[in-house]
């Protein structure tokens, strides 16, 4: 610690130990900081930034003991600035996430469209230094607490195509998010997805693999994961859900632009914008972790926000346009003979929905059942559902974005839908409720000290994530904070963050997207639309020795 730093130390424990009346028979010797006792020396380290507690762990061997006793506690931390000038955001962030001790192990960065984001990368990357993995992104918004307020804000920026001004939404594009991370009993790796004239998928998968059974012996816990707005994530996400179960948790953004640092001192300045197709953040279990390290749980929720309308049809006469990444086709459906062309299908559709106009977005959720391989094994067939944006319809064809249908896939419509999306928030609501139900029960050794106590720890919350899509917010709702309101009435005061994106990543079972689904275990999907992902981290301490 610097001398300055602890001469105040000392100062604040000597005007402490002047308020205790001495003894008249005895001469008080010289207080010192060491002399305070550890309880209240425990609160003054543990007040300190996170670079003064860095210094102060080099003092002696009991404040480093009892520095990296709380160092080694879960801690996710994260601050929001919308001030117009970046370099003032990226210092107010990351002054406000590094005023307490922690030791990071990862960060994740939000940014502005109007921001340069090389220049934002390098300004945070220069904060954090080269040994830890950065990854900074471009979104179409940000959640979280007010660096100089304290306030957790929604702020949502104006994406609109058309460029129009809209009263709810900020005009300015500017706004940092800063989220950093210690996740005790977890090691955190950075994996890019490499492209050159095709994604190295197989690459990727087997990076992901291979680093995690080295760390662990095991699937990861999980993965968080980024691509860039201009590919097709799908056949990732696909192979993703076919090597890992659901025990394996990804999340994350697939469409937005992105910066990284993986976290080695020779691939600090590089720039990885243009080689890189996605990015991803690894989470496997530490078997090497050191003793009294609890464990660290991930919670997945989802809220959805589509509603199925129309039959369901059969893609036939399918052909891909790879020029503009499309797919047209026509339809079958049950008691036509006939094939429908796509001016005939939307006009149905729109006509239910009650719009004349033909303005409201639509999506065909995608059945299919594909086989696929990794390396040279191939793996059982499963069933996947698929969202793809609706882009035209004309007497010969419908027009979807993306390509990966085939003839005879089923197929339904879906239209974005408040009041589903309202509804299903409150259900998240409710499973927060019950895990901080469960996470919450004491839990004792059926065993007693020698003063009748029972041995108890307790498992808790620490901090949580949201990924939501930017078609929601206050002009989905007609309010703020719907998203986010399920983590923050059950969850006061813990670290929570978010941010908006196009396309929002959660892999699992969620058969309900799809109506005829007998015989069906399962249906995967792994990328979602009008939906808000809610990542909850829990902590279980380990537990107590016997006396």
């Amino acid at each position: 610690m610097a001398p300055k730093q602890r001469q105040k130390l000392t100062a604040a424990a000597a005007a402490a130990a002047a308020t205790v009346p001495a003894a008249a028979a005895t001469v008080p010797e010289p207080t010192t900081i060491d002399s305070i006792g550890e309880d209240l020396l425990n609160n003054i380290l543990f007040r300190l930034s996170a670079e003064s507690c860095a210094s102060a762990a080099c003092v002696n061997s009991s404040w480093n003991l009892i520095i990296n006793r709380f160092l080694t506690l879960p801690n996710l931390s994260s601050a929001l600035s919308c001030n117009p000038c970046l370099q003032d955001a990226v210092d107010e962030v990351v002054d406000k996430v590094l005023a307490r001790p922690i030791r990071p192990q990862f960060v994740m960065a939000s940014i502005g469209p109007s921001y340069d984001l090389k220049e934002a990368h390098y300004l945070i990357t220069g904060r954090f230094g080269c040994q830890i993995p950065v990854i900074t992104s471009i979104s179409y918004g940000i959640f979280g607490q007010d660096a100089n307020t304290n306030q957790f804000e929604e702020v949502q920026w104006n994406t609109m195509k058309d460029n129009q001004a809209h009263e709810d939404l900020r005009n300015e594009d500017e706004g940092v998010l800063v989220t950093v991370g210690f996740l005790p009993g977890l090691i955190v790796d950075l994996i890019p997805l490499k492209r050159a004239r095709v994604l190295l998928i197989d690459d990727f998968m087997r990076s992901i693999t291979d680093l995690s059974f080295s760390r662990s012996a095991s699937s990861p816990m999980g993965v968080l994961l980024f691509s860039d707005k201009d590919i097709d994530i799908k056949p990732v996400l696909a192979k993703l859900d076919y090597a890992f179960t659901e025990e394996t948790v990804i999340v994350g953004d697939a469409g937005s632009r992105f910066l990284y640092q993986d976290g080695t001192i020779s691939n600090r300045f590089n720039n990885r914008e243009s080689s890189s197709a996605a990015v991803a953040l690894l989470f496997s279990r530490d078997t090497n972790k050191p003793p009294g390290v609890g464990e660290t749980q991930f919670h997945v929720m989802l809220s959805t926000g589509v509603s199925p309308i129309g039959p369901i049809y059969k893609a036939v006469n399918v052909e891909a346009k790879f020029r503009d990444n499309s797919t047209q086709f026509m339809a079958r459906t049950k008691g036509i003979d006939f094939y429908l062309d796509g001016e005939t299908i939307l006009d149905q559709i729109y006509d239910e929905l009650g719009d004349h106009t033909h303005s409201r977005t639509l999506y065909v959720g995608v059945a299919k059942t594909r086989r696929c391989t990794f390396g040279d094994v191939r793996i059982s067939s499963m069933c996947m559902h698929e969202f793809y944006l609706v882009l035209r319809g004309d007497n010969e064809y419908l027009y979807v974005h993306g390509d990966g249908i085939s003839d005879f896939d089923s197929f339904q419509f879906y239209h974005a839908n408040p009041d589903l999306a309202y509804a299903s928030c409150n259900d998240v609501s409710n499973d927060m409720k019950l895990l901080k139900q469960d996470l919450n029960h004491l839990k004792n050794d059926d065993h007693s000290n020698s003063n009748g106590s029972m041995h108890m720890h307790k498992k808790s919350v620490f901090g949580g994530m949201m990924f939501a899509c930017y078609g929601r917010g206050k002009l989905f709702f007609g309010e703020p904070n719907v998203d986010a309101s399920p983590f923050l009435e059950n969850f006061p005061g813990v670290t929570f963050s978010g941010t908006y994106c196009n396309g929002e990543i959660a892999h699992g079972d969620y058969s309900f997207y799809v109506k005829e689904s007998k015989g069906q275990s399962c249906i995967r999907c792994s990328l979602h639309e009008f939906s808000t992902v809610y990542l909850v981290m829990s902590y279980t301490p380990p537990a107590l020795p016997e006396d």
